[in-house]
Parts: structure tokens; C-alpha cells; sequence
């Protein structure tokens, strides 16, 4: 009985250096590098369980201010107001860069317009151009994806890109960055932006100025790392003070030379 008892103590004492189960909620940008994390994490340490959602920075900071998930992950920092929100919740947020991303500009494959600048950017998601004639491209009818408000890739394009001017009204606004490639992807006059690692065939990524259109860059892992692209964003986790043991030991894991590997691995930029 009393070796059973001291075998019983020894597990919880190993599983609570390497295993637990703990939820991380939030950013899409952020979801296909912390699945891998996670996954890659779990065989090293079978103990732990680690669940991974998605939904929008917005909906990862909710969940940490309600106590539903361990780490929130953004694809932008934390507002004034949800850090007073939580700080009147009596809660501590500890933020971590674990690393950097590439927003990219896609349009339909068959569209002709391969080179656009801020400035046409800022007037075609504003609604100013409506249609792909106005930027050197065929007669056709701009068809503008967007993520929805609750997006960390939302928020970021708004700053960057349309220098904090409003979207236009009746943009098309996609619940996940799957949805926007999937839109423009079948849809020959459509337009959206999509973190890096969400590239594929079946959108092209558009080269972007921000200088006037004296030089155009494509958005790529080494453009991004070098700093010629220009619409590039830190990427977060977000806990509580309090919840410090629980939340480490996966956050370490992601920014020890194993993690960062797979960050370079997804097509992100490493922290270090």
C-alpha cells in the first residue's frame, strides 16, 4: 500500500514537470504552427494533452479573459481596453513574440495584375477602386474578402495597409483565412490577404510597393526575413501570471531551437 502511494506520488511529480492538458485559443494565422507545435510537443511528453482552436485573436483574448483557455493567440497585441478588462478581472497577461509573419495580398490566379501599391490597396479595400481596370487589370468587378473584426490579421491590414482608414461598406467578411483563399480562389475578380504560410496554387500573391511603385516586392519567407516586404507582423501568446507553470513549458518549447525549426518549417520567421 504504502509503495502504491509513493508510485502514485512519483507520476503526478513527472506529470506535472512535462504533462498536462491545457486548451490554446485564438488567431488562424497562428493555427497552423501552434497544431504543429503542439503535435510534435505531445510525442516528446505523452502525458500531455493540448487542445488547439482557432476563431480570431478577439476570440482568444475573450477566452483568457473568461478563463477558457490557457493561452490566447493573436496575430496582434493586446488592446488598452481588453488589458483593463482583464486587469479589473484581477488577472496578469504575460505576452510572448514567438514569431514573425508575412501578410500577403492574393488575387484569382487568372487575374493579369500581378503589381499593386499601398495606396491602391488602401483605395480598392476602402472602395474608392471598384474595378480591376483602374489598376492596369481587365474590365472587371473588384470582389473584396476580408476577415471578420474579430481577426488579428483584421486589425493588423487596417493599420499597415489602409493607414487606420475604415473598410469599405459590403466587404465580404470570412469567418477563418481558409475561407478567403477558398473565395478567391474560385472567384475571378476577387481580392483578400492571408498570413504567409496559407499560400497555395490556388491564389497568387500580389507584389506590393510601399514606396510610390519605384519597387515592388513578393511576399516570401526570405523577402520577410530580410525586411524588403514591407507588411510584416509579430506573433503571440498571451497568458495569465498566474497560470505561469501550466502555460511555460509548451511556450519554451516553441521558442527552444526545436520550436523555432518549425517555425521556419510552416513558412514563418524564426524569433531568433
Amino acid at each position: 500500500m504504502k509503495r502504491t502511494f509513493v508510485l502514485a506520488i512519483l507520476a503526478v511529480s513527472l506529470f506535472s514537470m512535462n504533462g498536462f492538458a491545457q486548451k490554446i485559443k485564438g488567431s488562424d494565422t497562428c493555427l497552423p504552427l501552434t497544431q504543429l507545435e503542439a503535435e510534435t510537443y505531445m510525442k516528446s511528453y505523452p502525458s500531455s494533452k493540448i487542445t488547439v482552436t482557432g476563431g480570431g485573436s478577439g476570440v482568444g483574448i475573450s477566452a483568457l479573459m473568461d478563463g477558457t483557455t490557457d493561452i490566447a493567440m493573436t496575430s496582434r497585441k493586446m488592446k488598452f481596453d481588453e488589458k483593463m478588462k482583464l486587469q479589473q478581472a484581477k488577472k496578469t497577461p504575460k505576452e510572448v513574440v514567438v514569431a514573425y509573419d508575412a501578410l500577403a495580398v492574393v488575387v484569382n490566379p487568372a487575374n493579369k495584375v500581378t503589381d499593386l501599391t499601398r495606396e491602391q490597396l488602401e483605395d480598392i479595400f476602402t472602395g474608392k477602386i471598384k474595378n480591376w481596370k483602374e489598376v492596369g487589370g481587365e474590365d472587371m468587378k473588384i470582389v473584396v474578402y476580408s476577415r471578420e473584426t474579430s481577426s488579428g490579421t483584421y486589425e493588423f491590414f487596417k493599420e499597415s495597409v489602409l493607414k487606420n482608414k475604415n473598410y469599405m461598406n459590403g466587404i465580404l467578411s470570412m469567418p477563418a483565412t481558409g475561407a478567403i483563399i477558398q473565395s478567391v480562389g474560385q472567384t475571378k475578380g476577387a481580392i483578400g490577404y492571408v498570413g504567409l504560410a496559407y499560400l497555395n496554387k490556388e491564389v497568387k500573391p500580389i507584389h506590393i510597393s510601399y514606396d510610390g511603385g519605384k519597387t515592388y516586392t513578393e511576399p516570401s519567407f526570405d523577402n520577410a526575413k530580410n525586411k524588403s516586404y514591407p507588411i510584416v507582423r509579430p506573433l503571440f501568446y498571451y497568458y495569465e501570471a498566474a497560470n505561469e507553470k501550466t502555460a511555460k513549458p509548451f511556450i519554451d518549447y516553441v521558442l527552444s531551437d526545436d520550436g523555432q525549426k518549425l517555425v521556419t518549417q510552416i513558412g514563418y520567421i524564426s524569433v531568433q
